[in-house]
């Protein structure tokens, strides 16, 4: 296994250089990478950056408001936040949280953390979260990547990001708004930001030895990251997006996550459709946006043409049943 140490805080080419790794460098290797990002709202593939925002506060504070290619929710990063991705063979590896995850957990364990894997993408300790995590793929490769709350600032995360009420019961189905927490009051040594990430980085690669595995980006490498930077985490097209007018809106809360559906019905066919959510999920799904528009607008169209998808790859733990039942229920 490989790492590039990286000493960059701007989001912009941290999340660059994953979209990098993952599709241009040799990809009979595996990485591990740890980053930074400097005040950021990272916001997942899937969602409508607008509504996940405060956006006076980002403004104010002049926080970064950047997509990732990965699903799930929009997180808060800080310089007390340290992130990790995995980039290998696809193989069984997709949807496989745990695997990934594994690790982690137990160099925390290691450290006197009591970390732990809970509900569909999450680490936590002592029932607080301390780490989410996403999934993306690439033809036979995929991108995991997770946060580790060490010592940030968390009383911004409530002041940067809208938290709905349907994040905290939907469907009946009673839950508690996710309490998180940092690790570093858990540490049975006090160590420093730069110390912690030098025994993970030295406890994943299992080394005593980090340079033996690291891969120097090279000058054509950094042009092909600055392009990516340009050409999509730079670009406001990418990290908010247009939200046309939909006459049609539907949306559910399920074990997966949240999705909504925005429709604009013209003559009782889809005319424009757009999913939004803070599901997980590895296929783009504007490829499922294109399969959806110009179907009749009824049940009976829908369940035909999606049930031959691999809506699991769109979708993780979020069924056709659902699905209709957002659509339709």
């Amino acid at each position: 296994m490989k790492t590039i140490l990286n000493d960059s805080k701007d989001p912009r080419f941290n999340l660059a250089l994953e979209e990098y790794v993952l599709k241009y460098l040799d990809d009979k290797e595996d990485y591990i990478l740890l980053w930074q990002n400097e005040n950021s709202v990272i916001i997942g593939r899937n969602q409508n950056t607008v509504e996940e925002i405060n956006a006076a506060y980002v403004k104010e504070h002049d926080v970064n408001v950047v997509r990732r290619i990965t699903g799930g929710g929009a997180v808060y990063h800080d310089l007390g936040n340290l992130n990790f991705s995995f980039i290998t063979k696809l193989k069984d590896n997709l949807n496989n949280y745990k695997k990934f995850t594994a690790p982690v957990i137990e160099a925390l364990n290691s450290l006197g953390v009591a970390a732990e894997f809970h509900g569909r993408n999450d680490i936590v300790v002592d029932g607080k979260k301390i780490s989410g995590n996403a999934q993306s793929f690439y033809k036979d490769r995929m991108l995991h990547h997770g946060t580790i709350l060490f010592d940030a600032d968390l009383a911004t995360v409530a002041e940067v990001l809208n938290v709905k009420q349907d994040k905290i019961a939907s469907k009946g189905i009673k839950s508690k708004r996710s309490r998180v927490t940092n690790i570093k009051p858990y540490l049975k040594e006090d160590i420093s930001m730069p110390e912690f990430k030098k025994t993970l980085l030295e406890y994943l690669l299992d080394t005593d030895d980090i340079t033996k595995h690291v891969y120097e980006l090279g000058k054509k490498d950094l042009e092909k990251i600055y392009e990516l930077m340009d050409k999509r985490y730079k670009r406001w097209a990418w990290n908010y997006g247009e939200s046309p007018d939909f006459s049609i809106e539907k949306a559910g809360r399920y074990e997966g996550g949240k999705v909504e559906f925005h429709f604009n019905v013209k003559e009782g066919k889809i005319h424009e459709v757009k999913i939004f959510g803070d599901f997980l999920g590895a296929r783009d799904i504007g490829e499922l946006e294109e399969k959806i528009q110009g179907l009749r607008y009824e049940e009976s169209a829908f369940r035909k043409a999606l049930k031959t998808e691999p809506l699991d790859e769109y979708f993780f733990n979020i069924t056709l049943d659902d699905v209709i039942d957002c659509i339709f229920g």
